[in-house]
């Protein structure tokens, strides 16, 4: 049985996000499936992080769009091109992007009304950009510096310790 401790027992999000980049890494101990991680490391977020109601992966395909992968939360956009919306521009930048107010950013791809702000890791795999690891949250400003660097570690974890998808 795998047991998450919840956010209020971590006096610090440093201190979350350290105990979530243990319990993932024990988590996928001995497994390389990326669809099987993807969807572990999902749940992991949406159940552990306070104020999320999106959480999953988007999969880099034919260097020109990403299309949907694991997630938790309402159904989302199938498919988004390389350099549109936030996902798209992480990609093109090969960059996390941060975004406090999804409404002042251009291009913002709204698959939930409700979100607000948004933070999308990009999964890196050999220099390269394999995928997007995206959260949201129905709350403006919700994510902030400690929350990108704890996304971009696990966002690592999961890209050295899975196989391509």
């Amino acid at each position: 049985m795998f047991v998450t401790s919840p956010a209020e027992e971590h006096a610090t999000k440093p201190e979350l996000y350290e105990a979530l980049a243990g319990q993932f890494a024990a988590l996928i101990a001995g497994e390389r499936d990326g669809i099987a991680n993807a969807a572990n490391l999902s749940a992991l977020l949406f159940t552990s992080l306070p104020h999320l109601n999106w959480a999953g992966f988007y999969f880099l395909r034919a260097n020109s769009e990403l299309v949907l992968g694991p997630f938790q939360g309402k159904p989302a956009c199938v498919r988004i091109p390389v350099g549109r919306g936030v996902c798209g521009t992480a990609v093109e930048r090969a960059a996390t992007v941060l975004v406090d107010d999804v409404h002042a950013f251009p291009g913002h791809i709204a698959c939930d009304a409700a979100s607000r702000s948004e933070l999308v890791v990009p999964l890196l795999r050999e220099g390269r950009v394999v995928g997007v690891l995206d959260l949201d949250s129905p709350i403006p400003s919700r994510f902030d510096g400690e929350d990108r660097e704890g996304i971009e570690r696990l966002a690592a974890i999961y890209a050295e310790g899975s196989d391509p998808v």
